[in-house]
């Protein structure tokens, strides 16, 4: 697989720019430390106990990952145990099944920001894209992220790609991105299949430089996130992210 993903093509009217996966992939596997700072250390099941949210946050600050990934319950936990740390507390949206109200969605943007989560990722409204309504898409996208950007968070759009076809997951990434997405993210983890390096590859060919893409759904351990950092992620989703990094050489 080619290391840089140009998106410019004969039939495409502008350049977006390209990304060195190779390049990026070298980097990040340099050390368990550089791993750890492109890995959203993830919980997000049901069950999760208050312990088991603290646990999380404190092995994200150990281990300095990219963010502590929770549900929107669990954010004042999470936020109270990383103050002042400087590492952000990351939550989902929209979760699991983008089938939210654009004002619910909205609201659970502006007060998750409020309570001092800095990421965001969110369920693009996966029925309405397959049926076709892109313009509801675009704006449902563009809510959060008008949101998310007001109080200075990033905004990661899931496009849950095992629910779609080529065509869907093009048009569904091209919307997300000119919505204002700051990455497209390949899945939920709680749908029937997670992230595939194909799908990597394809999110990377439309995002080329514009955003950031995100691997996140069986990711479990170092082969898998090298695979997925080689299609062209830059950033991973995991709720192994601990045994990940001491495959790299962490304690």
């Amino acid at each position: 697989m080619s290391a840089t993903f140009p998106v410019q093509g004969p039939d495409l009217e502008f350049d977006h720019g390209t990304f060195d996966a190779a390049g990026f992939t070298a980097a990040a596997m340099t050390n368990w430390q550089t791993l750890a700072g492109v890995i959203d250390h993830t919980l997000l099941k049901p069950e999760a106990t208050r312990e088991q949210v603290e646990n999380l946050c404190d092995e994200t600050l150990r281990y300095r990952f990219a963010c502590a990934m929770v549900n929107p319950v669990w954010v004042p936990a999470a936020v109270s145990v990383l103050a002042g740390t400087g590492v952000p507390v990351g939550v989902v949206i929209g979760f699991p099944l983008g089938a939210t109200l654009d004002s619910t969605l909205r609201q659970e943007a502006a007060a998750l920001t409020r309570l001092g989560a800095k990421e965001l990722d969110m369920v693009i409204p996966v029925g309405q894209l397959k049926s076709g309504n892109h313009h509801a898409v675009e704006r449902t996208i563009r809510a959060a992220a008008s949101v998310a950007h007001d109080h200075g968070a990033l905004l990661k759009v899931i496009l849950e790609t095992c629910l779609l076809n080529v065509e869907e997951k093009l048009r569904g990434a091209e919307i997300a991105i000119q919505a204002g997405a700051d990455f497209l993210k390949t899945s939920t983890g709680f749908s029937k299949a997670g992230a595939t390096a194909a799908d990597v590859a394809l999110l990377r060919g439309v995002a080329g430089g514009r955003c950031g893409v995100k691997a996140s759904g069986g990711v479990r351990n170092l082969a898998d996130v090298k695979t997925m950092l080689e299609a062209g992620a830059n950033r991973i989703g995991a709720s192994a992210s601990v045994a990940i990094v001491r495959e790299l050489g962490a304690e």
